[in-house]
């Protein structure tokens, strides 16, 4: 059983890789005496495709039954991408839960019916003869232009993750990602301290949708915080490491008064 007065971050990661992808935040935000847990998705890592329609509201529940398992009561949620959709969903079905809540790169709409058919389509095709290469092509929409031109390490990294991904989870994280709904009465109606943080390259999430959820927050009163990352895309957490875990050191600091 875990200290009742700890209050880890939750880290949750973005479509299509797994909780590795945190490794270096989870290495920084250790040395500051940061607690983390880092989660798989549902079919991503060692998280298996559940049964029954692709949901993020399962996705949610798992979170939920991670801290109930390390007995923790409290936690704050940090989620890139599909991440803070997971993230959006976990504070509307288990609310007592949140301290606080980070959303990195992401955007708390609902997909326009174009977008909704695209992630059907790529399911589909990772279903069938084109499996993981399905989502080859994300490649350079999730890194900045500043990262694809002077970091190639990164870039072969990202296209290492991409290649390795499970044909069957990017079904079900496209899926259940189609499915989401718009959430920005979840913002509306949030009691915690709020952190929206984007790359400044970010062409997937953009300035506006991270103003708009900053708008949804304060909207009744609420808490939350700005941060834009230069020089980096949507995938900030692997593109510089270093900013995110200074924004989400600072969030936990404040959340939890230490």
């Amino acid at each position: 059983m875990s200290e009742p007065d700890v209050v880890p971050v939750v880290l949750l990661h973005g479509f299509p890789f797994d909780a590795t992808m945190w490794d270096d935040v989870v290495e920084l935000l250790g040395e500051r005496d940061v607690p983390t847990i880092a989660i798989d998705a549902p079919g991503a890592g060692e998280s298996p495709v559940p049964d029954g329609e692709p949901s993020l509201d399962v996705a949610a529940d798992g979170v939920a039954e991670v801290l109930e398992e390390l007995g923790l009561d409290r936690a704050i949620l940090a989620g890139l991408s599909m991440g803070g959709y997971i993230a959006l969903a976990t504070t509307q079905r288990h609310r007592s839960l949140v301290a606080g809540l980070a959303l990195l790169d992401t955007k708390a709409s609902a997909d326009p019916p174009e977008a909704r058919e695209n992630r059907l389509r790529v399911a589909d095709a990772a279903e069938g003869e084109e499996g993981s290469g399905a989502v080859a092509g994300m490649l350079e929409k999730l890194l900045g232009a500043t990262t694809l031109a002077t970091e190639p390490d990164v870039v072969a990294q990202h296209r290492a993750w991409l290649a390795a991904a499970s044909p069957a989870g990017i079904a079900w994280g496209q899926r259940a990602m189609a499915a989401r709904p718009d959430r920005f009465a979840v913002l509306e109606d949030l009691e915690v301290p709020g952190l929206v943080l984007r790359g400044a390259e970010d062409e997937i999430a953009t300035q506006e949708d991270a103003e708009a959820m900053v708008r949804a927050i304060t909207a009744n009163g609420g808490d939350a915080e700005l941060v834009i990352v230069p020089g980096a895309g949507h995938m900030t957490a692997t593109e510089d490491p270093e900013a995110v875990a200074d924004a989400l050191e600072a969030f936990w600091r404040r959340v939890t008064g230490r």
